[in-house]
């Protein structure tokens, strides 16, 4: 190990540089008993939350400067279930959006005479201030059937205003599938809908056949749009439809759906059900985060709408080198975790691949390049770097090679799973690791493997400088 220490490790690139998107981290859940959730980021630096209360009889909002800051915020009831006829019952899944100059709230709500025709319904808002703002009722959304509806967003592509929802087409033998119209106002539509999903593979169709819940997301000249799959319970998922933005968004053709869902339930970190998603941004404006809910148990007795215990969740969205998304898993409650990428190699991370710790481009699956950074095995003033994807296992280092194992509690591993957080040795914007049994030794690579050694080089300092992502 002295002379590997000694012996050059590859050059820094070029030029290093701060990556676009930062870490960000958040903690885990954000809110209890909120199922549903939509955050919306408006300009006037408020985040605005909205959800399904457990009772489903009223639409409540929260606002705060932070993502974080939404789990303490005072919640304000801003429309109220009627008390007989439509919209009386089953009140489910706002989202709240600022539409020229106004506030619309999208909504979906069944009849006191028939709690299911679910039908989908606009509140519209004057004010700055959405909490304290003017409610009127703009009425029903009306669509190409009265039947079954719900889960309305709204987005806007090259100018062009949509609506997505989910909706039971009357003549086949299925709960609901996902379309898409034009808008002429915030409470019309336009045209013919078309259909862009129908709940056919496996992962779609467990307990019930359910496409629902659209969301959108915008990158790089193409269109994203998420949706629910399966039942509420454990089998709920995120499936994935994509187009480019340039293409014709009413022709079904436009679109590509993935044959296998992007978002499930995870046991390694206890959640299940991950679903009806909505996307917000970090309060930089740098990262995309993935809104959702889940439980964090997996069994469920009687009907899972029964249940009042999906929980609104917050986690960073990764990005493809191809240009889609990576959703990873979801991750347990608790802080979020990070990426760490090199400073010299800025399109590799640090991963576990059979337990050994190294570096690597275009990781899959995603959650093996993820960890929390939560207070070290030693104690405070040390952190330790958890596995996403194994929770209870650590980075140590055993004869000064870094490897992923299992905390066997003794003191020993704990020391060695235990590094002083540093400003990056190459770049005081980026971090660095030094080994808390082994003073001046860092975390470094070498030859893309993660060691424990001492800087002595200019190489040996970039090759021991990381930026969290």
């Amino acid at each position: 190990m002295a002379l590997a220490a000694c012996v050059a490790g590859p050059g820094p690139a070029a030029q290093a540089a701060v990556p676009a998107s930062p870490a960000v981290t958040y903690t885990n859940p954000i809110a209890e008993k909120r199922a549903d959730p939509h955050i919306f980021k408006h300009t006037d630096g408020y985040y605005y939350f909205t959800a399904t209360v457990p009772e489903y009889d009223r639409i409540v909002l929260r606002r705060a400067t932070t993502i974080q800051g939404l789990s303490t915020a005072p919640e304000t009831t801003i429309w109220t279930k009627h008390a007989s006829g439509v919209m009386g019952a089953h009140i489910w899944a706002p989202e709240i959006h600022f539409i020229d100059g106004k506030w619309y709230v999208y909504f979906a709500a069944g009849a006191t005479n028939d709690i299911w025709a679910i039908r989908m319904y606009v509140l519209e808002g004057t004010g700055a201030n959405p909490l304290t703002a003017a409610w009127a009722e703009k009425g029903q959304i009306r669509t190409q059937w009265e039947s079954f509806s719900l889960d309305a967003t709204t987005f806007v592509v090259n100018g062009v205003r949509y609506l997505s929802w989910a909706q039971r087409d009357p003549s086949v033998n299925n709960n609901t599938d996902v379309y898409l119209a034009k808008m002429s106002s915030p409470w019309t539509i336009t045209g013919t809908p078309v259909r862009l999903s129908r709940p056919t593979y496996s992962w779609e169709t467990v307990g019930f056949k359910v496409n629902e819940g659209p969301a959108v997301i915008q990158r790089g000249g193409k269109v994203f749009m998420t949706y629910s799959a399966s039942a509420t319970d454990s089998n709920y998922c995120l499936g994935l439809l994509s187009a480019s933005a340039s293409a014709d968004l009413l022709d079904p053709a436009s679109w590509t759906k993935s044959p296998t869902p992007v978002f499930t339930s995870n046991t390694s970190t206890g959640q299940y059900g991950p679903g009806h998603n909505s996307f917000t941004v970090s309060e930089d404006g740098k990262s995309d985060v993935l809104v959702y809910h889940d439980r964090n148990y997996k069994d469920i007795s009687g009907d899972p709408l029964n249940d009042p215990n999906r929980r609104t969740r917050v986690q960073k969205l990764y990005w493809k080198a191809d240009g889609t998304p990576d959703f990873g898993i979801p991750v347990a409650d608790g802080v979020t975790p990070l990426r760490l990428s090199s400073y010299n190699f800025p399109d590799r991370f640090i991963r576990h691949w059979e337990f050994r710790a190294r570096i690597e481009a275009n990781v899959s699956p995603l959650a093996d390049s993820q960890f929390r950074v939560v207070t070290g095995l030693t104690g405070s003033g040390t952190v330790s770097l958890e596995s996403a994807n194994f929770p209870g296992y650590y980075l140590r280092h055993e004869n000064f090679e870094v490897w992923l194992e299992k905390n066997d509690g003794t003191a020993q591993f704990k020391a060695d799973a235990s590094f002083y957080r540093r400003a990056g040795l190459s770049d005081s914007a980026g971090v660095s690791y030094e080994s808390y049994n082994y003073a001046g030794r860092y975390v470094r690579h070498y030859e893309y493997l993660l060691q424990v050694q001492t800087p002595n080089t200019a190489t040996d300092r970039a090759d021991a400088t990381f930026y969290g992502q």
